[in-house]
């Protein structure tokens, strides 16, 4: 691992980010094809946590949070911090005091792969952090990691400057020279999905709205009467 810190890293728009942050992450994730997706172990440290912005990406040793305090510095407004450690930990590695760091630098958020603590000043601050653990677990400040180069979250890549969102639905990344066709196709999912609720509030079935009752008797689904199904008909 080569142990730099990357100043200068070309990141997407800040607004195309709030933009597809308001859309959610399972909209933005379904749009693209079912890809960027961390997995179910991110969770928002509370509930109703939502952001979109722009990765700055740090890479820590298990049980060591030297380089978020580095990384600290490279953070501008919209960012949001993502971590990974290079090898699994679930030590609290974040916790209420690079919260409000973070916030004074207008950062939008945050992202672990490791652990978080100080749950409950977290919820307080409202600020969004999403993590596979908590724990009070602490950490030291000793060993030399990376910032802002391309890491692995979830078996995905995240590259700095990428597009982050995260929800009550968990977190998903768009790479930022993918950002536009994410735009255009959440959109359009968003009008699609609108158009079929309005269908269901007037009664429509999704049998029928996805087209799916012509589909049934090539599965072999058929329809029988109570009377037939106990009879073995």
């Amino acid at each position: 691992m080569r142990t730099v810190v990357v100043t200068d890293p070309p990141r997407a728009d800040i607004d195309d980010a709030e933009t597809l942050g308001g859309y959610g992450v399972a909209t933005v994730h379904e749009a693209l094809g079912r890809v960027g997706y961390l997995g179910p172990e991110f969770r928002p440290v509370w509930p109703g946590a939502k952001t979109g912005g722009t990765a700055v990406t740090v890479l820590c040793w298990p049980g060591d949070n030297l380089m978020i305090h580095v990384a600290v510095e490279q953070c501008r407004p919209g960012d949001v911090l993502v971590v990974a450690t290079n090898s699994p930990s679930t030590d609290g590695l974040f916790g209420e005091l690079f919260a409000g760091v973070l916030r004074h630098r207008g950062v939008r958020g945050a992202v672990l792969a490791s652990g978080v603590r100080d749950v409950a000043d977290l919820r307080e601050m409202r600020f969004p952090v999403w993590s596979r653990a908590i724990s009070a677990q602490g950490s030291v400040k000793a060993t030399a990691g990376a910032v802002n180069v391309p890491i692995v979250l979830g078996g995905q890549t995240i590259h700095p400057g990428d597009v982050i969102l995260g929800d009550d639905d968990g977190v998903t990344v768009v790479p930022r020279l993918d950002v536009p066709r994410a735009l255009s196709s959440a959109k359009a999912r968003l009008d699609k999905e609108a158009a079929t609720r309005a269908a269901f509030a007037e009664g429509e079935l999704g049998l029928d709205r996805y087209g799916l009752r012509d589909k049934l008797p090539s599965l072999g689904i058929e329809y029988v009467s109570y009377g037939e199904y106990v009879k073995g008909d």
